[in-house]
């Protein structure tokens, strides 16, 4: 593999952690209630589990209220208690057709809780991206060893490699920070 599809395969890798972080990051509760939030909820569906948005209509009745419509009657009971027996730690409430989600207010405990778990996300993020720059710098160096390419050009490459890298550190630090901002806003 030539050095320039070396640092294509590693930037567009590194790219992939950076989408796996930002949604990671969606799954992190913050002040504010977002439908999304159930997206972890799997329920059962004709022997399948599948999450809830693929049978229900999920949107926000209010700031802090989620609704649930599932699309055929019997499903009702199973998405709730799919809703339940989720570690979400909501009550949601059946009226109908309608199952209501309401999110309970977080304490000051709780969003300390979440800005550590944003960092340990960051964190695992930044390692998978270090993790790219090895592989990338040691794959040029096989190269030079096997004398289809020389010092100077691992040189490059490695600098080339290490700003992808610094970049892609840089936005995760931003993610994390803004994160962290969403989660301590009241």
């Amino acid at each position: 593999m030539p050095i320039v599809d070396i640092k294509k395969n590693a930037e567009a890798k590194m790219d992939l952690s950076i989408e796996s972080f930002k949604h990671n990051l969606t799954k992190i509760r913050t002040g504010r209630v977002n439908p999304s939030i159930l997206d972890a909820v799997h329920v059962d569906y004709y022997g399948a589990m599948v999450p809830v948005s693929q049978v229900a209509n999920v949107s926000l009745l209010d700031s802090r209220t989620i609704s649930v419509q599932p699309w055929e009657k019997g499903m009702g009971a199973k998405i709730e208690k799919a809703i339940r027996d989720s570690d979400l730690g909501v009550n949601p409430s059946s009226m109908g057709d309608l199952i209501r989600v309401p999110m309970p207010l977080m304490s000051e405990e709780r969003r300390k809780e979440l800005t550590k778990l944003v960092r340990n996300e960051g964190e695992t993020a930044k390692v998978a991206v270090r993790n790219l720059r090895r592989d990338a710098n040691e794959a040029v160096k096989k190269l030079v060893k096997d004398k289809l390419a020389s010092e100077d050009e691992q040189k490059r490459c490695e600098t080339d490699v290490q700003k992808v890298t610094d970049k892609h550190i840089a936005a995760i630090d931003q993610l994390v920070a803004a994160k962290e901002h969403d989660i301590m806003a009241v």
